[in-house]
């Protein structure tokens, strides 16, 4: 807020009292709106914690108020969201199951999801999907893809 009232070219002295004001009478309260942020797009967008990090951050939210708000997603949480967006563009997905496994994994990557996760989640999607992409996804070695090796 405080960027924006510069641009508006507020005088320091204003801005500073305007917002130790909203302070007081719980306007602004950024542990609350990173809460909500987080919540908000983890589930409706997907984000994983480091996208939603790099949010907050771009956001102006201190880093410790973010990592407060990021706690409420855990490992177990992204993993479920991963393989929930993993289903749902699986099914429209066409070609090998090669080039499947790339799309939806750079798709995971852009939402901020480690590699991990990511790799486990399209390899369990494909395993499920048919007898083409199962034998696909048993030959993928998501410990070796993780560490940078080729695993294929």
């Amino acid at each position: 807020m405080a960027k924006a009232l510069v641009r508006k070219e507020i005088s320091e002295e204003v801005i500073a009292e305007v917002l130790d004001r909203y302070d007081e009478v719980g306007i602004i309260d950024d542990a609350a709106f990173a809460r909500a942020w987080v919540s908000s797009r983890h589930h409706g967008r997907g984000l994983a914690r480091r996208a939603l990090a790099n949010e907050l951050r771009q956001r102006g939210v201190d880093a410790e108020v973010a990592s407060e708000a990021l706690e409420a997603v855990d490992e177990e949480a992204e993993a479920a969201a991963a393989r929930a967006l993993v289903d749902r563009k699986l099914r429209s997905a066409t070609g090998a199951p090669e080039a499947v496994f790339r799309r939806l994994v750079a798709m995971l990557a852009r939402k901020g999801y480690p590699a991990g996760i990511a790799i486990r989640a399209v390899k369990d999607a494909l395993a499920a999907r048919d007898a083409e992409a199962a034998e696909f996804a048993d030959a993928i070695d998501a410990d070796a893809l993780e560490d940078g090796a080729t695993g294929l």
